[in-house]
């Protein structure tokens, strides 16, 4: 598959916290999504679980079905028991042809804990490793037999967060379990994209493209903000209107031949960020940046990518 670009309903509707754009219909953000350029969305909690009625009406809007967020505790069950928990979330992913899986080890974690410091995370104990690795390997494989791969989701306020943590996941498990890129938690946890994506662009099968407002990002560290309050406050924005560098986070990936999605996902309060100014300025910057890193991708998507990277006034 040659690399498309997709969204996230985040923008629109927040999964975790509900009251940001609740009461935006589900259509709006689908129709949003299609005007702004996008091919693809992710899932989100407004969105059909019948595999049909899911692919009919994202079809209706030009837009293909990605694939979906599942948080997993394997650290607290077995692979096999792992496996009948994501049994449902599974089965919509295969019958709607999804090749990979959003996934993240959430036991303990406290990324949707408005008043918890999401530098108060849960930290896995030496002990724990060598049996979270062969879960996830064992698992893996699992889902690999059934067509839908791991893209691991290192994410903020989970035990999987820094460099360190995710070069361990890497080390110790094999191809079936790939990673999901995501350069908003990376540079939210203090690291660099671009070295991140430099050791493991053999193994990435998915990517999460959100910017980082340091400003707020700053603050959100001195203050122990929580995940939430710094998600309401602003520390995510799109591609292009923080400072993280696209191009050099990209390179790797075009190097290795990277096919698949490239997902502009930043959480947002719609009613600071309107979803469709920003989705558009999201894409475009995106686009351009993949074809400065040397991606070769769908016509439909060629004269966005001509557009020069800039970086648009700060709204929110």
């Amino acid at each position: 598959m040659a690399i498309r670009f997709g969204t996230n309903p985040i923008a629109w509707s927040n999964d975790d916290l509900p009251e940001l754009g609740g009461d935006t219909p589900l259509e709006t953000c689908l129709a949003e999504a299609s005007q702004a350029g996008f091919a693809g969305i992710e899932k989100g909690n407004k969105f059909p679980t019948d595999p049909a009625a899911l692919v009919d009406l994202l079809g209706s809007f030009g837009l293909d079905f990605i694939s979906g967020w599942y948080g997993a505790e394997l650290r607290r069950r077995d692979a096999k028991a792992e496996l009948a928990a994501m049994r449902p979330h599974l089965d919509l992913l295969k019958a709607c042809h999804c090749e990979v899986m959003v996934f993240a080890e959430t036991s303990g974690t406290v990324q949707g804990l408005m008043d918890v410091p999401v530098a108060d995370r849960p930290v896995m104990a030496e002990a724990d490793w060598p049996i979270f690795l062969d879960r996830i390997n064992e698992l893996g494989q699992r889902m690999a037999d059934e067509g839908v791969r791991i893209a691991f989701h290192h994410h903020m306020g989970t035990v999987i967060e820094a460099g360190a943590e995710i070069d361990r996941l890497m080390e110790g498990t094999g191809p079936e379990v790939g990673l999901l890129l995501d350069t908003g938690h990376l540079t939210f946890a203090g690291e660099d994209p671009a070295a991140i994506a430099r050791r493991w662009a053999h193994r990435v099968n998915h990517v999460h493209a959100k910017d980082v407002r340091p400003h707020v990002l700053s603050r959100a560290r001195a203050e122990r903000w929580s995940f939430l309050r710094s998600v309401v406050e602003g520390v995510y924005t799109v591609p292009g209107d923080g400072c993280v560098d696209f191009i050099e986070a990209l390179n790797p990936l075009a190097e290795v031949g990277y096919r698949g999605w490239l997902v502009v996902e930043a959480e947002q309060d719609p009613a600071k960020a309107h979803p469709l100014t920003y989705a558009r300025l999201g894409y475009r910057h995106l686009a351009a940046a993949a074809k400065e890193a040397g991606f070769q991708f769908e016509p439909s998507a060629e004269s966005l990518a001509g557009h020069a990277l800039r970086r648009p006034a700060r709204t929110a």
